[in-house]
């Protein structure tokens, strides 16, 4: 029975500055790089032998992965990179400080803008700062620019079903290093997760989620590898 270790990158810059990153490509911090070494730890602790890793083309997924991997040994691993992976577009609000954002917006109509499952923000506007339609990463895709966590779900499925899919039939066990609302979404289309309750599943930072899957590549059970600061399990 294959394994699916699922794993949010560690602290970012951003993250310490509460500014909205999704697509913009920020280092992690000191204590990300410390999270991530942590999750790789947990990862060669856990019983499961994996064979590849799969990760967005963000460098705080790249590099918590590689960390990781370098954590448990397993440097050697071969790594596929894909943009149907990054962390949800946060579209206009890319870049802003949440606390302010809050304050002119209001805290309601930021909490539908981030936690709502099929609620968007407003676009990002072409030509600016954060435009990437000029990343040569993102070079004859189709990118938005703006997400929900549905429309996240639905380019990250192709991904899924095309590459990690294929790798779990081949009984290999598997570390997806990605973001939380990627991950999110495969947590949904997995555990079958309704809109109205995925908005309320958290993945946590530097604890691995590791998912045993059947022939049919359903999940057979699912725990997260540091007890002590386990969230609730999806489902």
């Amino acid at each position: 029975m294959p394994h699916l270790a699922l794993l949010r990158h560690g602290q970012s810059r951003w993250n310490l500055e509460n500014r909205f990153t999704g697509w913009v490509d920020v280092d992690l911090t000191a204590e990300g790089e410390a999270q991530a070494r942590r999750s790789g730890a947990l990862l060669a602790a856990c019983g499961a032998a994996f064979d590849k890793m799969h990760t967005s083309v963000l460098t705080r997924a790249i590099r918590t992965g590689n960390l990781a991997l370098e954590a448990a040994d397993l440097n050697w691993l071969p790594v596929a990179k894909d943009w149907r992976l990054n962390e949800r577009h946060y579209g206009g609000l890319t870049g802003l400080n949440k606390a302010e954002t809050a304050a002119k917006h209001g805290d309601e109509q930021v909490k539908v803008w981030r936690r709502s499952y099929d609620v968007a923000p407003p676009p990002l506007a072409p030509g600016g700062e954060y435009d990437f339609a000029r990343d040569r990463r993102y070079a004859g895709a189709a990118i938005p620019n703006t997400e929900s966590l549905k429309t996240t779900l639905e380019r990250v499925i192709p991904y899924w079903d095309g590459a990690i899919v294929p790798d779990l039939k081949a009984g290999k066990n598997l570390i997806v290093a990605a973001h939380g609302n990627s991950l999110r979404a495969i947590v949904k289309l997995l555990f079958d997760v309704a809109a109205d309750a995925i908005v309320n599943v958290e993945i946590p930072t530097g604890n691995p989620l590791l998912i045993e899957l059947d022939d049919a590549l359903k999940p057979r059970g699912a725990r997260y590898l540091d007890e002590a600061r386990a969230e609730k399990l999806p489902g």
